[in-house]
């Protein structure tokens, strides 16, 4: 068993982690209007685009993504559940500076970023169909659930593309005044369930060598027991893990703690807090000691990679049980789905 000091809290690294809190008792969270509700007209077409990119896709693989992923994977139930990414939170929470490209990223940017790591793929050009209509799904969300918090029932304002692919969190964005009211800029950037809850760290060092009996007993019935996923008529139901068709090594899911936070709340699959907090570490970290694609800002040096992006709670440029510095062997970025 390996032991690293990236299981510190605090390392210095540049690719700061996600923001992370602890889950409150009893706390509401923000609930988006019924898809059914989205408007008819070129504004819900944009909204219902960006809905169907979202869960299926696939439809863009060998254009903007590279693996048998979809967005739905990492944000449960089409984006809209609390405490599993929401996209309604995102949304409000850009423009917004990354310590991951060090520059304030607008919405457009933060969703090309997860088309580059995430989805191993090519990032759409600013102002595209896609982006637009992701954006466009994004802002109707969280400002559907924000109008009806705040008793307005009136339809969700349209916004041009050019506002829509900025974000909300801008004092000059447009919004209904009894929902400007309602809530600073700060706080519609914080909306509880924004990110995956915090959870303590794990009474002993996280074990991949542990972990890989959890990932038997509870994930691998729909993971597969080589962890990629199930595949029916060319459609991956149930997504893969590691290797080839995954997220790749600059994705936040890389990261073991943010692995481990978003299977406790999240996992298994229509569970969710099933797992002991000891059993989430455990297998968060078999999960991410496996290869994957290559981290997208690799120019010939892992070691240099890794000090400068890796310096915190994940296993690239390291070796575990013995077998070669991960990185060193990873899969191709953005392949085609024929690769």
């Amino acid at each position: 068993m390996c032991s690293f000091a990236a299981q510190a809290e605090t390392l210095p690294d540049r690719q700061a982690e996600l923001d992370a809190s602890v889950k409150k008792a009893g706390q509401a969270y923000l609930q988006p209007r019924a898809l059914s509700a989205i408007p008819e007209g070129e504004f819900g077409d944009k909204v219902r685009k960006g809905y169907q990119l979202f869960v299926n896709s696939q439809q863009m693989r060998d254009k903007y993504v590279g693996n048998n992923l979809n967005c739905s994977n990492c944000h449960m139930d089409a984006g809209r559940k609390a405490n599993a990414a929401p996209l309604w939170a995102a949304y409000f929470a850009y423009p917004a500076y990354r310590k991951k490209n060090d520059k304030v990223n607008s919405y457009e940017e933060r969703l090309q970023g997860c088309f580059t790591y995430s989805m191993n793929g090519k990032p759409p050009a600013s102002g595209s169909e896609e982006l637009v209509a992701l954006s466009a799904y994004s802002y109707w969300l969280g400002m559907s659930g924000l109008m009806d918090q705040a008793g307005v029932s009136s339809p969700v304002p349209a916004l041009s593309d050019a506002e829509l692919l900025k974000g909300g969190k801008r004092d000059d964005f447009a919004m209904p005044a009894a929902v400007k009211a309602a809530m600073t800029l700060e706080q519609r950037a914080k909306l509880p369930g924004k990110a995956y809850p915090k959870i303590p760290a794990p009474e002993q060092a996280y074990s991949p060598e542990r972990g890989k009996a959890v990932y038997q007993a509870h994930c691998q019935s729909c993971h597969n027991v080589d962890g990629q996923g199930y595949e029916t008529a060319g459609v991956y139901s149930l997504p893969p893990l590691w290797g080839p068709q995954s997220f790749n090594w600059g994705a936040g899911m890389h990261r073991v703690n943010t692995a481990a936070y978003f299977i406790y709340e999240n996992m298994p699959f229509g569970k969710s807090i099933q797992l002991t907090n000891q059993q989430a570490w455990d297998v968060a970290a078999y999960i991410n000691a496996k290869e994957r694609p290559q981290d997208p800002r690799f120019k010939g040096d892992i070691n240099k990679l890794q000090q400068q992006y890796h310096q915190h709670q994940g296993y690239y440029g390291k070796s575990v049980a013995g077998q070669t510095e991960l990185g060193s062997k990873a899969y191709k970025i953005n392949p085609k789905k024929a690769e």
